[in-house]
């Protein structure tokens, strides 16, 4: 299954490789991006992986665009990482985007696998996916792409007010065979060039008593010298079963950008998980502790050239007390680099 999986993939890239050498009108556009670090682990609540170092490469996108008529138009992103458990194996290839792409005046309808309106802004707005995932993204309370239709756009020519609605299998990128579906709305209000304030909700109708509801608040403000963020979420998962309680998630963040020379800028980034997240030992890369946490990153932004950044950053996690029991704190410094091409 690898093998054939493989073969598709490099059949799908010598074909589009030979379009455009070939001249082809309207052959598409090629682009991508590769960010990974040096890291070491100082410190962690985990003993087995307290002073790990290396390289890993976090992703490779390679990603394929093409407009299919005055309306229409398609993308083919494909995604290959590092294994993020501290293994040791081969990047593995996988569909990240594939969609089309209607689009009439102030209205886009999309179909296939696409962003979700989770945190789509979010990431923009943040502004470094390279050196972590939005929140929501980390804490794996959403995910970044959802199968489905969706309809996105704004409500009037000053683009003061954006909606994005998506109905989606509620499972990211893979298939689903339940009944149920997700449903995804975010409003986004502009109301000046410079502030953003986002309203998000979703509701996951899952098998059995296990449905998953959303709330998010977001606003922003940016201008050429930074910016700054604040976010709130919080989602509850029912638990089929009638001795267990529910699951309530309360997750908040704030986050700021500096510009402190042409070429460099500075960023930081608090975040509380107000409840132990059950998710958290199976975070890529960066495994929390079942704890409510802080987790906290700062670094400098060095642009190298246009489309190459180098980033020095660190990590670091603080954890609540576990029934009187202390855990140790997460301290990751790394030298992150972000290409662009």
């Amino acid at each position: 299954m690898k093998s054939l999986r493989w073969i598709l993939i490099l059949l799908f890239l010598l074909s589009t490789v030979l379009s455009l050498w070939a001249g082809e009108s309207n052959a598409g556009k090629i682009s991508g991006l590769v960010f990974g670090d040096y890291y070491w682990i100082a410190a962690n609540h985990r003993s087995d992986i307290e002073d790990l170092n290396g390289f890993w490469v976090r992703r490779i996108y390679f990603t394929y665009d093409k407009g299919l008529s005055e309306h229409l138009s398609m993308r083919v992103r494909f995604e290959m990482n590092s294994p993020g458990d501290f293994s040791s194996g081969n990047m593995t290839p996988f569909v990240k985007d594939a969609y089309v792409k209607w689009k009439s005046g102030l209205t886009e309808i999309v179909g296939g696998i696409s962003p979700s309106p989770t945190f789509d802004l979010i990431e923009h707005i943040w502004g470094y996916r390279a050196v972590e995932k939005t929140p929501v993204d980390l804490q794996k309370l959403g995910p970044s792409r959802e199968f489905g239709i969706a309809v996105k756009g704004a409500l009037s020519a000053d683009k003061k007010v954006k909606y994005h609605l998506m109905l989606g299998n509620g499972s990211g990128s893979k298939s689903d065979s339940n009944k149920g579906k997700k449903g995804m709305l975010a409003l986004s209000f502009f109301p000046t060039e410079n502030v953003v304030i986002q309203a998000y909700g979703d509701y996951n109708d899952l098998p059995g008593s296990n449905d998953i509801y959303t709330l998010q608040g977001f606003a922003a403000f940016r201008s050429e010298a930074g910016r700054i963020g604040v976010q709130y979420t919080y989602q509850k998962r029912q638990i089929d079963d009638p001795e267990a309680d529910d699951l309530d998630l309360n997750l908040g963040s704030v986050f700021a950008v500096a510009k402190v020379a042409p070429q460099v800028n500075v960023f930081a980034r608090v975040d509380r998980m107000f409840d132990p997240n059950p998710n958290g030992p199976k975070i890529s890369y960066l495994p929390f502790a079942e704890a409510k946490s802080t987790f906290v990153v700062g670094g400098l932004d060095v642009a190298v050239e246009k489309k190459l950044h180098l980033m020095p950053n660190v990590e670091w996690i603080t954890y609540d007390d576990v029934n009187g029991v202390s855990i140790d704190s997460d301290v990751v410094p790394r030298l992150t680099f972000f290409l662009k091409y």
